[in-house]
This record gives C-alpha cells, sequence and structure tokens, in this order.
C-alpha cells in the first residue's frame, strides 16, 4: 500500500545526530555528536536511595495520574531557582513541567503560530526545534549567528519583511550548536526589536547553569518589563537527561494554553520523575551538584580546546565556549560540512555536519560541531588527532 503523509510531516527528515546514534554500537567509534551531559554527571547513588525511598514511603500518588501543570513542590523549586538565580520575575509568570525542553518548545510554537507564520530564528540554531516548528508547516527565517550573537541589521530585515512572524526563537547563553554566548548589548537589542514589531521570544536556556569561565549576562526574561518572553529550560543538562523534565516559564496567558495543550499530547509529564527531581532538590540542593559538573566540563572543554590549538591547521576556525557543552568548527567555504562529516566517519570518529542546523533545508555549511561532555578524555585526544589529520589532508 501507498501511504499518504501530512503536509505537517512528509518533508520532515530524521534528525542526523538521531542517525549517527545508530552507529556508535561499533565501540572503535569516538563520537563527538552527541549532546548529551557526561554520564559522571550523573548522582545516581542519591537517585536510587530516593528512588527507593518514594516507592516505600509515597507509591501511590508517584504511580497515579497528576496534574497538567507539574508536580507542586517541583514547580515552587524551579519558580524559586528562577527567581533567585535568573532574576526571573516570577509574581508576573506562570511555570509549567514539560517533558523535557523539547516539548516546551513545540507546545509553545503550537499556541502561537499557524501554518505559514514565520519564525526568525538563529543561523545555525538547534535542530530539535527546527524540526519542531517545520512540522506545523511554519516558514523558517535564519539570521546569521556572530560572534557575540544575532546580526541585529539583519533581524530587523527579517522582521521587515516577514510581517507574520510570530516568534523569535533564541539560545543566548553557550548556543547549541554553535557555543556562543550572546553579549547583553545584543540581548537588549533582540528585545527592544521584538517589543517594536509585538513579537514574543522565545528564550531556550538548557545550558544556563553550565558556566565555567567568564561573567554571568542576565537572561533576557530578566529584563522582560513588558512580559513577551516565555523561558524555556530543563534538568536534562544537571540531572538527568533521560528523565525528560523540563519547563516553561511566560505570562499566564499563553502557559495556559499550553497547559490545555499539554493535556492533549501527555497529560502530563512523568510523575514519578518529577517527585524524584523535586526530592533531589529538596535534600542536596542543586548548587553544590551543578558545581561539581561544571568543574568536569571545564577540563573536558579546555582538553578540547588544547587539542584543537595544538593540531590544526591556521585555517581553521571554532568557537572557545565559557559554558555549555559545544565547539563549533569552521573550514574555509570552499569545503562541505556533510563531506568531512563523511570522511570523519570513515576513520572511526563521528561529529554533526554544520547543515543539520541550517533553518534552510540543504544550505551549504562548512561547519560541524563537536561535543566534549560525552567523550572521555583519551577519545578526546585520539579523536582531535584523528580530525586534524583529516583537516590538514584536505589542503594537500
Amino acid at each position: 500500500m501507498q501511504f499518504s503523509f501530512s503536509d505537517k510531516v512528509k518533508d520532515m527528515k530524521p534528525s542526523a545526530i538521531r542517525e549517527i546514534f545508530k552507529s556508535l554500537t561499533d565501540p572503535s567509534v569516538i563520537s563527538f555528536a552527541a549532546g548529551n551531559p557526561a554520564a559522571e554527571s550523573f548522582p545516581i547513588e542519591q537517585m536510587s536511595q530516593i528512588s527507593s525511598d518514594i516507592f516505600t514511603n509515597n507509591a501511590v500518588p508517584a504511580l497515579q495520574y497528576s496534574i497538567t501543570e507539574g508536580y507542586t513542590p517541583l514547580r515552587t523549586q524551579i519558580s524559586n531557582r528562577l527567581a533567585s538565580k535568573f532574576c526571573i520575575d516570577i509574581a508576573a509568570n506562570e511555570t509549567i513541567i514539560t517533558t523535557g525542553g523539547q516539548q516546551g518548545i513545540d507546545l509553545t510554537a503550537k499556541c502561537l503560530c499557524n501554518e505559514g507564520d514565520t519564525v526568525i530564528c538563529e543561523n545555525p540554531s538547534f535542530i530539535g526545534a527546527l524540526n519542531a516548528f517545520r512540522s506545523y508547516n511554519i516558514h523558517l527565517v535564519g539570521v546569521e549567528l556572530e560572534d557575540d550573537g544575532m546580526n541585529i541589521e539583519q533581524l530587523e530585515k527579517a522582521l521587515n519583511e516577514n510581517k507574520n512572524t510570530k516568534l523569535i526563537y533564541t539560545i543566548p547563553t553557550f548556543q547549541n550548536p554553535a557555543g556562543i554566548t550572546a553579549s547583553l548589548e545584543k540581548r537588549k537589542a533582540v528585545y527592544t526589536l521584538a517589543k517594536k514589531y509585538g513579537v514574543v521570544i522565545l528564550e531556550d536556556n538548557p545550558y544556563g547553569e553550565l558556566r565555567f569561565a567568564g561573567e554571568e549576562i542576565p537572561t533576557i526574561k530578566s529584563i522582560d518589563t513588558d512580559n513577551i518572553v516565555v523561558y524555556c529550560s530543563s534538568l536534562s543538562k544537571i540531572l538527568s537527561a533521560g528523565m525528560r523534565i523540563g519547563y516553561l516559564c511566560g505570562p499566564a496567558q499563553i502557559i495556559q494554553k499550553v497547559v490545555v495543550t499539554k493535556q492533549v499530547n501527555d497529560v502530563h509529564t512523568n510523575i514519578f520523575f518529577q517527585m524524584l527531581c523535586s526530592e533531589f532538590i529538596d535534600r542536596y540542593g542543586l548548587d553544590d551538584h551543578v558545581a561539581k559538573i561544571k568543574n568536569l566540563y571545564l577540563k573536558k572543554s579546555s582538553l578540547m580546546l588544547d587539542m584543537l590549538d595544538n593540531n590544526m591547521p591556521e585555517w581553521t576556525h571554532y568557537t572557545r565556549p565559557q559554558g555549555g557543552l559545544f565547539i563549533w568548527c569552521t573550514l574555509p567555504d570552499k569545503y562541505d560540512g556533510d563531506e568531512f562529516a563523511r570522511f570523519a566517519a570513515a576513520n572511526k570518529v563521528a561529529v554533526v555536519p554544520g547543515s543539520t542546523f541550517c533553518p534552510t533545508q540543504g544550505e551549504h555549511s562548512s561547519s560541524f560541531r563537536l561535543n566534549y561532555s560525552t567523550p572521555s578524555d583519551e577519545q578526546i585526544v585520539i579523536g582531535i588527532e584523528r580530525l586534524s589529520e583529516i583537516v590538514k589532508s584536505l589542503n594537500k
């Protein structure tokens, strides 16, 4: 039988990152392709004890249906942390627990965008968000990502030319895939333009807790006096990616509509894992745990950057992140990132080609993304040595 797929999904392609995962059963392959937190970062012993305690003392609520908005103690803990650490005015906003940050992005787009509406985003940008937008037949417009954030002139041009723009999607802190952090000046400029053109900002900040160098920069949401920013984040990078605990914070009208929409999607996020996270925060807090993760990633990123500095030819460019999980490498424009990724795979190193992160599908990119959180130190050394040999061979 020949199946006919809906217009929403017929042109969607599998995530290149998820496809790469399928090849990683080969233990000889060194993967710089994942966006996973380090296995060493998981508080396994504490989580095991808390799990046992929940099933011993509080099993029925952990196994029963719950409210869509999320486990009340966890919502309160997250709201308090947003207020204390990120200066977000919780009194003017509401918070909902989502199934990972990915669902928060998806639900925001579903609630605010019609087919044919425009979302403006950074180029490159997070593939999960791009595919979420594509699934609703949203028109994507990419704005060049500079060393300090979005190109503001291009952003205003895009807003002028696309009168049906509903969202500006941005990852201003340790951007995925580029690892870049937007300056405060750029953040204020993006916010000013959003106000001028009556557009909601979706600020995605899953890596904001993972700063291991440089000075903290206020979130866009913290300067949101007009309440036009929806703030998305998760516990994936600081507690567990697999538990899929994310959250949205934003204007009450939007969050209330997200609640109704989520009821259709999955009723509520896994309540046992919400209780587990809440109890971990109650017993241990997050600050000490996050500090250990930041120290771990500082060492891993420093090692990868040292290897790149000592092995890559001068005509390559790569970002120097102050936090997060990623380094963005760029070759001269005449080279093709997809072809480079294939060469790397043939040499047992997995990287993600830059075209994966382009808002326009099929767009040329001479870049590729590296992840330093997942591989071991030995894999970082061997993998970068292999990659540098491939890069050097391109110029022969």
